[in-house]
């Protein structure tokens, strides 16, 4: 379990209620979370529903107004607390929830701040929100919810020809003189070069699974260097 320190900032009026068990769970699989905010206008009555959610999940709701028409003030309050919470010192990194694009620069500020940034946010989101997190996650995914086709791809056209090429060229690159390549260091890349990369999209649970689906290479374990009672998974294209 990594002992990294996340603060979770949710845009209530991009994010459904019934994905927040999903998006804790998997910032949980990441860290510790630190700051689990949610902002809103919380006197609409439309968000009357998160009451229960928020009390069992040990989220803060974070009031803010609407106090120009057509304008965000929700946005301006998240960047202003990711700011905030930035120069505290206090995380190593931030899930921003919301498949808002004006995010965009917030999410680039903060990576050049050396954090790392997990984005999530429905299939609508833009490609530029999505570009700007080291990781994103589509809610519908990490939700469960059921994938009708592995080559249905979400706006940012990560279909299975795509990812199946970028493998072909990351094995290519990072391996060694017997031709293999390490497993993990393959996915590490992968999720570099495809921000959205998630496995589950293709109906998958694990890397290892999904590349042996693709039927182009060898699979095989064998002892670490530093620790010989863990395995390390390599990869090799078939001759």
């Amino acid at each position: 379990m990594s002992d990294k320190k996340y603060a979770v900032l949710i845009d209530a009026d991009n994010v459904s209620d019934k994905y927040i068990k999903a998006i804790l769970d998997e910032i949980s699989n990441e860290g510790t979370i630190t700051y689990k905010r949610i902002y809103g206008d919380w006197t609409r009555p439309g968000l009357s529903s998160w009451k229960n959610i928020l009390l069992n999940h040990s989220i803060t709701p974070m009031q803010q107004y609407g106090y120009t028409t057509g304008k965000s003030s929700t946005d301006s309050a998240m960047i202003i607390d990711a700011m905030d919470i930035l120069y505290s010192g206090s995380v190593d990194g931030f899930c921003i929830v919301s498949s808002d694009s004006d995010f965009t620069r917030l999410a680039v500020r903060l990576r050049e701040s050396g954090m790392n940034v997990i984005g999530m946010g429905e299939r609508k989101t833009p490609n530029a929100f999505i570009a700007a997190c080291n990781r994103f996650k589509y809610l519908e995914i990490i939700g469960g919810e059921k994938v009708n086709d592995k080559e249905d791809v979400p706006e940012d056209d990560l279909s299975i020809s795509v990812i199946r090429q970028a493998v072909s060229e990351i094995v290519s690159d990072v391996s060694d003189e017997n031709g293999f390549a390490a497993l993990s260091d393959v996915g590490n890349i992968l999720i570099k070069r495809f921000p959205s990369f998630d496995v589950r999209h293709f109906g998958y649970r694990k890397l290892t699974p999904f590349i042996k689906s693709l039927g182009a290479y060898d699979i095989t374990s064998v002892p670490s260097e530093l620790n010989p009672n863990v395995k390390v998974v390599l990869i090799k294209e078939k001759g």
